[in-house]
């Protein structure tokens, strides 16, 4: 993947998984890391060199980052997940006085899914039941997926229903489906990591949306682009739908 020519970038949590990904995603991509921070260096004599910074730390230093990145002007990307609801609010209205692309998951893949979801909900309608299917590695803490999450809130919004239409896996005498419940399973081992898939049964057919991840690279390189981008825009908030086009 081609890059803005010499690409400065300020990459905070460089030391951790993410951090790595997208460190050798940059060097592919022929932009320059000019500063690779984590929790204890100095952000903001780090924060100078750079045209952009990537945030993958933690959600604990996610505030220090934004202050120290709207006090030098500089845009955002931020990757880091884990914020409570009323602290990400806080967050993102202080992120927005710089160009800043804010995503829980960079893939391009994953994104034009949820865009494809959104499209194919809102064509279906309720005619058609839907569900999500979504297996991640063994070690996989959470269920569902913050992929899979995101699947569901585009399908609840779309079809204008609330959380307490999903279905988290079934057992036992259920019952007929109903017409307005959305099923959700998370399944879990190996190595895998990531797979969804949104699932729409209707009379007769059947459409079913898939994406696999195979390689942890493709949300570095996600990231990337979102930095390219992120560098020639207004200050605001964006996330990968508009990096994409997709909106």
């Amino acid at each position: 993947m081609s890059t803005k020519p010499n690409l400065r970038l300020v990459l905070v949590g460089a030391r951790g998984r993410m951090g790595q990904a997208v460190a050798t995603a940059a060097a592919a991509a022929g932009a320059t890391v000019v500063a690779s921070l984590d929790d204890g260096d100095n952000l903001a004599a780090g924060m100078a060199a750079g045209d952009v910074v990537i945030d993958f730390s933690s959600h604990a230093a996610t505030a220090e980052v934004i202050r120290l990145a709207v006090a030098a002007r500089k845009p955002l990307v931020i990757g880091t997940t884990g914020h409570p609801a009323a602290e990400k609010k806080r967050l993102l209205a202080k992120a927005a006085k710089v160009p800043c692309v804010w995503a829980g998951n960079f893939s391009v893949g994953v994104n034009l899914l949820f865009a494809l979801t959104r499209r194919a909900t809102k064509i279906l309608g309720a005619e058609y039941d839907t569900e999500v299917v979504e297996m991640h590695h063994r070690l996989k803490k959470d269920a569902p997926s913050g992929t899979a999450a995101r699947l569901l809130e585009i399908i609840l919004e779309e079809r204008k229903l609330t959380a307490a239409a999903l279905r988290h896996g079934r057992s036992g005498i259920t019952g007929a489906r109903t017409a307005t419940e959305v099923g959700v399973h998370a399944l879990r081992g190996g190595d895998v990591v990531g797979d969804h898939t949104v699932m729409f049964a209707g009379p007769g057919e059947r459409i079913e949306l898939t994406h696999k991840a195979s390689d942890r690279g493709i949300f570095a390189r996600g990231a990337l682009r979102a930095a390219r981008w992120v560098v020639g825009q207004q200050p605001g908030l964006y996330d990968m739908q508009d990096v994409l086009g997709l909106k």
